[in-house]
């Protein structure tokens, strides 16, 4: 082969591999461009658990969603999973009174649990029975830090309240949860999902700790994955009246 003919292959070569970098190239940065691939800033000034008043560690967290304060309510909403009310004296003696005479209350309260010294600002959930003992719920905090679009995060913990009955650490009256926190937070997923105003993504080996027990004692597991949410409704300040 003479000279001229081996420079040629050597460009045609040469220049291929060129096309075949900048492709990759392309591809890269266009999945990083896309808002449900981005890792939320928020995510690292957070841990991986919620933590009762006394300071033992809760329930993990497992689920996020990114977006505004009225994009979370009206994506629950429709949904169908209701807010819960607040913990008062009355709605205390209802929810005790509802499970022992197995009636619903479709919003009962929840505790309060706490990421970054701060309760939850939300807490939904949808009754699984005829009597608040049983039933699907989450807790969601809001991270005050925006990423680069301007949307807050929300960490949420979803867990699945399967009886009432007396704490495994202090003997207090509280709800037990299901081990098996992962079907929970894919049953949230799967109710957002259906909503079509969100997309989904997944990060790995979000939890350390793949079993352990919340604050009440009970036992949990995990694949260790959070669930990320991401909206992609307008919220209600970008809409014009």
């Amino acid at each position: 082969m003479s000279p001229s003919s081996t420079r040629e292959v050597f460009h045609r070569r040469f220049a291929r591999c060129a096309l075949l970098v900048a492709l990759i190239a392309f591809s890269l940065s266009a999945a990083a461009a896309q808002p449900g691939n981005r890792r939320h800033p928020a995510l690292d000034s957070i841990g991986a658990r919620s933590f009762t008043a006394t300071g033992m560690p809760g329930d993990p967290l497992n689920i996020a969603f990114i977006g505004s304060e009225s994009q979370l309510l009206r994506l629950m909403a429709d949904a169908h999973w209701e807010p819960a009310d607040p913990i008062t004296l009355r709605s205390s003696m209802r929810i005790a009174i509802d499970s022992v005479a197995r009636r619903p209350y479709v919003d009962a309260p929840v505790s309060s649990l706490y990421v970054n010294g701060k309760k939850q600002d939300f807490a939904f959930e949808q009754p699984a029975a005829g009597n608040p003992s049983k039933r699907h719920h989450v807790r969601f905090w809001r991270v005050d830090l925006l990423d680069a679009l301007g949307r807050p995060l929300w960490i949420g913990a979803a867990t699945y309240d399967m009886s009432v009955g007396l704490s495994h650490v202090n003997h207090h009256v509280t709800h037990h949860i299901a081990a098996d926190i992962d079907s929970e937070r894919d049953k949230l997923l799967d109710d957002a999902r259906a909503t079509g105003r969100v997309t989904t993504h997944w990060i790995d080996d979000f939890q350390s700790a793949r079993s352990g027990h919340n604050g009440g004692g009970d036992p949990f597991h995990t694949d260790g994955r959070l669930a990320v949410i991401v909206s992609v409704e307008p919220s209600a300040s970008s809409q014009t009246p």
